[in-house]
């Protein structure tokens, strides 16, 4: 099952991201991303708002994305930026790639959205190579903020069928530890400049053990 953002939630999501791109998130993707090395797959690339953080002398850079509205976005960005990269419209729960075939991969803002958490986090590490490293930027629940997850709860049904059924409430950190990655790095903050009840995140870097 995909889901299928519209059309004008595709052309209005790097407006929508803007404000929060220049107060936190540019800095943090590029805090992520700046040392990726070896062959790369990015899952839910979206419009390609990584594309610049990610260093020149990669080995081979993958990034899928299977809304056809998003990646059309996609297309147009890589087109300008003149630099070869691979593009899939693969969803995060069915990679079209042999096992072990990546030293990273990448989700940045993705698994909120993706129908299967748990089905998306084993293909990224069938992917992996062992050792291989999954860097992550995702926003949460707000279990720290019980106030705030009562209303994430409660905006979420209706949050979901705006925002390209984008949860609220979901708990991503538990989920890649318990798809059997060892989390060495996360970062706890609030993503400045957006709704309160999407603030929480997490970010970091986990690592496919055997």
């Amino acid at each position: 099952m995909r889901i299928t953002m519209s059309r004008l939630l595709a052309w209005s999501y790097d407006r929508l991201m803007h404000a929060s791109e220049e107060a936190c998130l540019a800095e943090w993707r590029r805090e992520l991303l700046s040392d990726t090395s070896g062959d790369v797959l990015e899952v839910g690339a979206g419009t390609g708002a990584n594309l610049p953080f990610y260093p020149s002398t990669l080995s081979r850079l993958v990034v899928a994305e299977p809304d056809l509205h998003m990646r059309a976005r996609l297309h147009r960005r890589l087109h300008q930026s003149g630099r070869l990269v691979e593009i899939s419209d693969a969803p995060a729960s069915s990679l079209p790639f042999p096992d072990a075939s990546f030293d990273t991969a990448v989700a940045t803002l993705v698994l909120c959205s993706v129908p299967d958490p748990e089905r998306a986090l084993r293909e990224i590490g069938r992917v992996l190579r062992p050792g291989g490293r999954f860097i992550f930027l995702e926003h949460v629940a707000a279990d720290e903020r019980p106030a705030r997850l009562k209303w994430q709860r409660r905006i979420e049904p209706i949050w979901r069928r705006l925002l390209g059924n984008c949860h609220l409430t979901r708990r991503t950190g538990e989920s890649i530890r318990a798809a059997g990655f060892r989390v060495d790095a996360e970062t706890r903050a609030s993503i400045r400049k957006t709704a309160p009840v999407a603030r929480p995140s997490i970010r970091g870097v986990a690592v496919k053990v055997g």
